[in-house]
């Protein structure tokens, strides 16, 4: 038997943002769940081991998927999907369900989305913030329902912005302008050597003032925004041709591969080639 504990949330007086259950379990090996569909939005946050997600798309074709430590998923109503604890390394993890109002228009903030439903922060802060609410709400779900509620606001800001798109916020027209060519400037270039002073002397204004106004828009620094963009390329390079550690570190902007082997572990957590022996033998559409 796996080891388990949950428990059912029973106030439907909260439209906006609502809870139905939460729980954590640690996995048997080979443990499946499913094929099942929910109602409600369901995510789950793996505290340590791993397991397979198999879950259908927008088209309905059904996407398989590797889910390592520190990831997650998030399923969506309606979603059907069917996971499994891995054999050698079965995974522990805590989950939540949750809906109202003001859900959908925040998840469509993060870069999860039904046929990339795999959750991947971009700050470990706001991740370890995350999971410390999921699992206070799991092991205080005697506490007053306005208290939970409360905890799961601060769980949901705390998702959205470890995993937040890149999508500039409304500013003033010129400051839209040079943000936007700021992005352009960074996607046909990430593959060179090049300086935040740089792009910001293409735009012909200073390095300060364009920092500001970058942050102001996106959340992060230009460089911040850059050093992710990179190791997101190189993510799908390892993922999707043969290239050597070397070549894909070339391939995104880094002449250095220890450079880059170390930022790639700060934001996926494993280095380059850890990733890639991690990743299935198979693609991941089924």
């Amino acid at each position: 038997m796996n080891d388990v504990e949950f428990s059912i949330f029973r106030n439907e007086n909260y439209i906006d943002l609502n809870m139905y259950q939460c729980g954590r379990e640690k996995c048997k090996p080979g443990h499946i769940f499913g094929p099942a569909a929910r109602n409600h939005y369901l995510f789950h946050y793996v505290l340590e081991g791993r397991g397979t997600l198999m879950a259908s798309g927008v088209s309905e074709m059904t996407n398989t998927f590797e889910i390592s430590p520190g990831q997650g998923f998030l399923l969506y109503p309606g979603q059907i999907s069917t996971y499994i604890a891995d054999a050698r390394d079965p995974w522990t993890y805590c989950w939540i369900e949750f809906d109202g109002l003001q859900v959908k228009e925040a998840l469509d903030r993060t870069l999860m989305t039904m046929d990339n439903p795999v959750y991947r922060c971009h700050t470990p802060q706001q991740r370890e913030v995350m999971k410390e609410e999921m699992l206070y709400m799991v092991s205080h779900m005697k506490e007053p329902t306005l208290h939970l509620i409360g905890h799961l606001y601060l769980f949901l800001s705390a998702l959205v912005e470890s995993t937040r798109r890149w999508q500039p916020r409304k500013t003033a027209r010129m400051a839209d302008y040079y943000i936007k060519e700021a992005i352009t400037f960074i996607e046909q270039n990430y593959t060179r050597d090049f300086s935040i002073e740089d792009i910001a002397a293409t735009l012909g204004i200073d390095r300060g003032y364009f920092g500001k106004l970058f942050k102001r828009a996106t959340g992060q620094s230009p460089q911040q925004f850059l050093i992710q963009y990179r190791l997101i390329k190189a993510a799908n390079l390892l993922k999707t041709t043969d290239l050597s550690i070397r070549e894909v570190a070339s391939s995104v902007g880094y002449e250095n591969q220890l450079h880059f082997s170390r930022a790639f572990r700060k934001m996926y957590e494993v280095s380059p080639r850890e990733y890639k022996k991690a990743l299935p033998n198979e693609p991941e559409s089924a």
